[in-house]
């Protein structure tokens, strides 16, 4: 799991999209869970980078778990088992995989 941290103020969605793309991402997209939402264990085929546009999101890989929070950046390698459930007020997160 790599981290790094996004100053949202300064970035528009657009912005960050943009460098996503010229990183090698192809497909991304804006998703966003209510309060408490959970996902159970999982893998995802693809690589993937999650960047916290509102609110936060706990992510648990390897029995260690992280909070992100807006402004974060949490990029997964493909096949990494993890789970994760949004923060009291929910998390809307940009997604992008290649």
């Amino acid at each position: 799991m790599v981290e790094k941290s996004v100053k949202i103020g300064s970035m528009e969605e657009k912005d960050l999209a943009e460098q996503l793309i010229l990183e090698g991402y192809a497909h991304l997209y804006v998703w966003e869970d209510g309060p408490g939402v959970e996902y159970r264990e999982h893998t995802h085929r693809a690589e993937s980078a999650h960047i916290i546009l509102n609110g936060e999101m706990s992510m648990t890989m390897n029995g260690e778990t992280k909070t992100y929070r807006t402004g974060d950046r949490c990029d997964l390698p493909a096949g990494i088992v993890h789970s994760a459930r949004t923060g009291p007020q929910g998390c809307r997160y940009l997604i992008a995989e290649r």
